[in-house]
């Protein structure tokens, strides 16, 4: 101990026996710090070094105000007023400490100097802190899990536990209740219209039907005829009577415009309007007739580029794309591929009177295709195991000849494990069947995709009794 602290104390405990003083605070588990009025730390204890780290003659002599100039002692010391229990942190060691300072007076009631008595928390704080991030995490769990259980029921069928087709499910509920265009985004296969239906049967409109169109199938001179009807005798060939179009069909319910992308400029221009105005004419009448409808569009296209490409309208995409929904592809959500299946199965399992699960194996191999036909592919495949399956367990070799792995070790033909031209002819059926599926039938995609030329396509279309 230094001649001053022995000054200082001396001075504030006269009549005490010197060495039991320091004994007893040696003793004490807390740091026990003792500053003279110039802010020189004349006296700490053995817990000092033990709890701070710091040795005991490395401080004694030096400024409090130089080392920690926002500590609480200097405040004390400087205004006459103790600080009682209370956090700090010391920016020289980045530690939190907790404690309390107070005034050191001689006989004559003069301050002399300042005891601070605090111990180390950081451990604690950083605990807290931990334990703060944890409860906030689970506050946002609880609050997402709350939104997903407030879903109506029509999207709880929606099968999936994957975070972001969760947000697109909670999305599509709140808008539901609404009126507004919505505009579903996803590739082929991925259950854009499943969700159309569900926002349909939320809206309260779903006493109503819901008409769908799919744009991308219907012939560019009927669609027009289809969407807005026709009166009697507007062209040859027209039914007697006229015909109601889809849109008045759609009347105070919901019009569903699948593949909105493949419409042509002219037809889009139409379709604007009767976004607009609510209103249009039959083909070959003058009546304007107006209707109170909802529209969902979908499509598999990148509108964006189209718009670019000068083969979607501006104005248009504007007016859908008021609440755009995206859903993700299968390979992107491989974390619901297995409910996804057992929903299926368990649909299959009742049309062919016994149970369906699905080998290691195939569960395997199904975590690792990449499924570019997404969710409809899934269910195509799982329907044709079902049926070539003659058990209760569907195995690689029941899976269509398109996906089996062609390695020794997993193809397999019972009758002819040597047939090649077989294997492959089917392989290569299943590989056009599914490109034509994946492009609705467009059959130049399909092509494109295969990397066949027009007249060998055509040819394996006639040879694979493909219509």
């Amino acid at each position: 101990m230094s001649d001053r602290a022995h000054a200082v104390i001396t001075k504030a405990f006269p009549r005490w026996d010197r060495k039991l003083l320091f004994e007893i605070l040696n003793n004490i588990h807390d740091v026990v710090m003792v500053i003279d009025l110039d802010t020189r730390i004349v006296y700490a204890n053995e817990a000092y070094a033990k709890i701070l780290g710091v040795p005991v003659a490395k401080v004694l002599g030096r400024r409090l105000d130089k080392i920690e100039p926002k500590a609480e002692a200097i405040n004390v010391l400087r205004t006459g007023n103790p600080y009682q229990i209370g956090g700090d942190y010391l920016d020289s060691l980045g530690i939190n400490v907790v404690g309390s300072s107070f005034l050191l007076y001689d006989d004559n009631n003069n301050i002399i100097g300042c005891v601070s008595i605090f111990k180390n928390i950081t451990d604690v704080v950083e605990l807290n802190r931990e334990l703060q991030q944890t409860k906030g995490v689970a506050d946002y769990l609880k609050q997402q899990l709350e939104q997903w259980e407030q879903l109506p029921l029509s999207f709880k069928e929606y099968v999936g536990q994957n975070t972001r087709v969760k947000k697109t499910l909670v999305l599509a509920a709140k808008v539901a209740r609404t009126d507004s265009t919505v505009l579903i985004l996803g590739e082929s296969g991925v259950g854009k219209e499943v969700l159309a239906r569900a926002v349909h049967n939320s809206s309260r409109r779903k006493d109503m039907p819901m008409i769908k169109v799919n744009c991308a199938a219907m012939p560019e001179n009927l669609i027009e005829s289809e969407l807005f009807g026709y009166e009697d005798g507007a062209f040859t060939g027209a039914k007697k009577g006229g015909k109601l179009g889809k849109f008045e069909l759609a009347h105070c319910g919901t019009i569903f415009l699948d593949e909105i992308g493949d419409m042509s400029l002219t037809m889009q221009a139409k379709l604007l309007r009767v976004l607009q105005e609510k209103e249009f004419e039959r083909v070959g009448g003058n009546k304007t007739i107006k209707v109170d409808i909802r529209v969902i569009a979908a499509t598999n296209r990148d509108l964006e580029k189209m718009i670019n490409d000068g083969s979607f309208r501006l104005d248009l995409y504007y007016r859908l794309n008021i609440v755009p929904l995206t859903l993700s592809p299968l390979r992107e959500r491989k974390d619901d591929l297995l409910a996804l299946a057992k929903t299926f199965l368990d649909q299959f399992s009742r049309e062919v009177g016994h149970e369906l699960n699905l080998s290691p194996r195939v569960i395997r191999f199904f975590q690792e295709y990449n499924w570019p036909g997404n969710i409809r592919e899934l269910q195509n495949v799982l329907e044709h195991a079902s049926i070539v399956c003659g058990g209760g367990t569907i195995e690689i070799q029941h899976l269509p000849a398109r996906m089996i792995p062609t390695d020794d070790n997993n193809m397999t033909l019972k009758d002819k494990p040597y047939a090649v031209r077989e294997i492959l002819a089917r392989m290569e059926k299943e590989l056009i069947l599914s490109a034509l599926d994946t492009y609705n039938n467009n059959r130049t995609k399909a092509m494109k995709a295969l990397g066949f030329s027009r007249r060998v396509f055509y040819d394996k279309l006639i040879r694979y009794g493909i219509d």
